[in-house]
């Protein structure tokens, strides 16, 4: 089939590297969301996607909005047969969403009609679920509501970031998109109505909720701080400025800490929760680079009894 790919992100490329591996089909074009400033000098930066398309020849579409008359005229133009999508960032409109004869197909990573939105394995890991996955499914113009082809399951591991469980999703559901592409040219694959039943909503994360609450089980704040890592990045309050916790680890052991309380050892230091305490491995201070969480308590020479939290807020 001749396809448009739509995505923009690092973990959009795994897929996009899989339909231009294909020998079954055409990546014809792809669109992706315009450059955006980025680094210290804000200059103006092409997404993964645009990259990867620009390397292997491939036309590249940057509209601003997909309803812009030149974007849809350009569309109609290349006439795809389909158009498979993963993680584009924006909305389709239904005079674009009518181009393909086969409409537009989303990989989306998790196990429809769960975790229906923009974060989807962010949600999955605080909620504690041990199996999450991808799923691919026609679009509509309803928020992931779409008739699904096919999925792929994930165990979400004890110590997974978001970071790390999206990664192998990316690489898990590049093959599904292309054996979806496959099934739908074939003829064979017959897109399914998702249940009423089980649905449960994914909207992106905001800083306020990677807050992270001392008061809670220590189960709750590990999961916090993992589904919140690498983006928008777990935080506390220490001494009136903002510490972000990039990696910490259940300890069972210790359960002599008040909530929000530290203690530091020559090589661990541990924050009390509402159950038993974490131990912070990586923290990074504002301002500075992360380090190892025993080395930033021996900097700051921390204070018996003193405490990280929303009391710290001066």
């Amino acid at each position: 089939m001749k396809l448009v790919f739509a995505g923009t992100p690092e973990v959009a490329v795994p897929a996009l590297d899989a339909l231009i591996a294909s020998d079954r089909h055409e990546v014809a074009a792809v669109v992706t969301r315009p450059d955006a400033p980025a680094g210290r000098g804000r200059r103006l930066v092409a997404s993964p996607v645009a990259q990867r398309a620009e390397e292997a020849g491939i036309e590249v579409l940057k509209p601003a909005k997909p309803r812009d008359e030149d974007f849809l005229a350009r569309l109609r133009e290349i006439a795809p047969d389909c158009c498979p999508v993963v993680a584009y960032g924006a909305l389709l409109p239904r005079v674009a969403l009518d181009v393909p004869a086969h409409g537009w197909v989303n990989l989306h990573f998790s196990l429809l009609p769960a975790w229906r939105g923009a974060a989807p394995v962010q949600h999955a890991i605080m909620a504690g679920d041990q199996v999450t996955g991808a799923s691919t499914f026609q679009i509509e113009e309803g928020l992931d509501s779409g008739p699904v082809y096919g999925v792929v399951t994930e165990e979400v591991r004890p110590t997974d970031t978001s970071g790390d469980l999206l990664t192998r999703l990316a690489f898990a559901g590049a093959g599904l998109l292309a054996a979806t592409m496959d099934g739908i040219e074939d003829g064979t694959l017959k897109a399914v109505p998702q249940p009423a039943d089980g649905v449960t909503l994914a909207p992106k994360l905001t800083v306020e909720d990677a807050h992270l609450d001392w008061s809670a089980p220590a189960l709750r704040v590990d999961r916090v701080v993992r589904g919140c890592t690498p983006a928008p990045g777990a935080w506390t309050v220490f001494r009136g400025e903002r510490l972000k916790v990039v990696q910490a680890a259940l300890v069972q052991d210790r359960a002599d800490l008040a909530p929000g309380e530290l203690s530091a050892a020559k090589n661990n230091v541990y924050v009390g929760t509402g159950s038993h305490a974490v131990e912070l491995l990586w923290v990074q201070p504002q301002g500075k680079k992360p380090m190892r969480g025993a080395d930033w308590a021996r900097g700051v020479r921390i204070a018996p009894g003193e405490s990280v939290g929303r009391t710290d807020v001066g």
